[in-house]
């Protein structure tokens, strides 16, 4: 599923160009929920829930979001991180915070495009 991404030849080491994977932007929008409606629905309803999976689909400890504190942060910016996406630390942390439930649903569809949610 993952599609060929763009590069950007930078100065290396010692002048040399270097590949670098241009970032992409989320496969689907925050407020996007009707692209999946399990996700949706699971998030509105059953957040922790949700947000435990999601935990356990990016090989995670399923307790990480009731233990650690602000843990939707430091997932949204792992996966963000991981699948090369546009953004920031401070942009997650805003948009978490405000709107968190949102930010499960897309941090699942993310999952379930980038293969790492295996759908039954």
């Amino acid at each position: 599923m993952a599609q060929a991404q763009p590069v950007v030849v930078q100065p290396g080491a010692q002048g040399q160009p270097a590949l670098v994977p241009q970032k992409r932007l989320w496969s689907s929008k925050l407020l996007g929920c009707f692209e999946d409606m399990s996700s949706c629905l699971c998030g509105t309803f059953c957040g922790t829930c949700l947000m435990c999976q999601i935990a356990s689909k990016m090989g995670e400890n399923c307790c990480v979001p009731i233990c650690v504190p602000n843990a939707i942060v430091t997932m949204r910016t792992a996966v963000r991180e991981r699948h090369n996406i546009q953004g920031s630390i401070m942009g997650d942390f805003c948009t978490s915070s405000f709107l968190g439930p949102c930010v499960a649903c897309q941090l699942a569809r993310e999952l379930k495009h980038t293969g790492e949610w295996q759908i039954n």
